[in-house]
């Protein structure tokens, strides 16, 4: 498996990390199965968020490490707060939404009870889920610093989150953020668009998102890519769907040339991209999951890169 160095803070990840927003209602038997086949790939990291499953995605996780006999060395956890629904408090501080909540009570709160639910003593990286536009930076950074003099939280992030709200939230914490989880993929590519239609004045030359793309490879911010295989907003798979018969046509047919599948092929192409990100997968098919780690052993061409980004319905200026 491939490594990146995240955000250039040394710590070295798989490029292909183990998404399980989804492992909340799967069984343990489950459960264990998805860790396993993760592991066996060499996937060793592992996503997670207090909101997933409003906890129960993160508890799934740990039962089935602990099952399968992960040695806490031998992995790397991440998980994310900040999201609060009105099903309940994913934290113990009993604060309630919807909203998003960057407050230092809550942050703390978040990664204490994601440290309960895991059954672990620290984080490897802790990111802020998605931008609270009442968040004052400076209760961050108090948040920040004691979790990481705790020795609770090792890295920080970010999700969601443009350069702008990036900046403002670096100027005042002293720890370097070294990811921003971003969705990104085949059908996902607004961050590209942009960058390939600059002074056009068609739809796709339309930034929404701050230029955050060449922002993180200027700032070595790796960026999480997550739900890559969806279209829309959580709609569903584009692999297989009979909806985008062109680009599953042409996604087989660059396999067939490289002995991999649509879905390895679907990973591939976020692989190529010179920003060295990291794939958030979120399968919790055993079979599908193999396929698409297996992408990481591909190595597109310019062109087939630029073929898929065609036959997703884009176009060059």
């Amino acid at each position: 498996m491939s490594q990146i160095n995240l955000g250039g803070s040394g710590l070295m990840v798989p490029q292909i990390a183990l998404g399980v927003m989804r492992m909340g209602d799967k069984t343990e038997a489950q459960s264990q199965e998805v860790v396993e086949t993760a592991l066996s790939k060499g996937v060793n990291f592992f996503d997670t968020a207090d909101i997933y499953g409003n906890g129960a995605s993160t508890k799934s996780l740990a039962k089935a490490l602990k099952a399968v006999g992960a040695a806490r060395e031998d992995i790397i956890l991440q998980s994310k707060g900040g999201i609060l629904s009105d099903a309940g408090p994913v934290a113990d501080d009993g604060i309630l939404g919807p909203r998003y909540e960057f407050s230092k009570e809550h942050i703390i709160a978040s990664v204490d009870a994601e440290l309960a639910r895991l059954d672990t003593d620290y984080l490897d990286v802790f990111l802020l889920h998605r931008p609270d536009v009442l968040m004052q930076p400076e209760e961050i950074a108090a948040a920040f610093n004691e979790l990481a003099q705790q020795g609770e939280v090792k890295q920080f992030g970010v999700s969601n989150m443009n350069p702008w709200q990036v900046e403002l939230i670096q100027s005042v914490v002293d720890q370097k953020l070294v990811a921003n989880q971003l969705q990104f993929g085949v059908m996902h590519t607004g961050m590209v668009d942009a960058g390939l239609h600059v002074n056009m004045a068609d739809s796709r030359s339309v930034d929404h998102d701050g230029g955050i793309l060449p922002y993180s490879q200027l700032k070595n911010m790796t960026i999480q890519a997550w739900s890559p295989f969806q279209y829309g907003m959580f709609e569903g798979h584009f692999i297989g769907n009979d909806k985008f018969p062109e680009l599953n046509m042409k996604l087989q047919e660059i396999a067939d040339k490289h002995h991999s599948t649509k879905n390895g092929i679907a990973v591939a192409f976020i692989l190529t991209h010179p920003a060295s990100m990291q794939v958030i997968l979120g399968s919790m098919t055993p079979s599908r999951l193999v396929e698409m780690i297996d992408g990481q052993n591909v190595q597109l061409s310019h062109q087939e890169w630029y073929d898929i980004y065609f036959a997703a319905g884009n176009d060059l200026p």
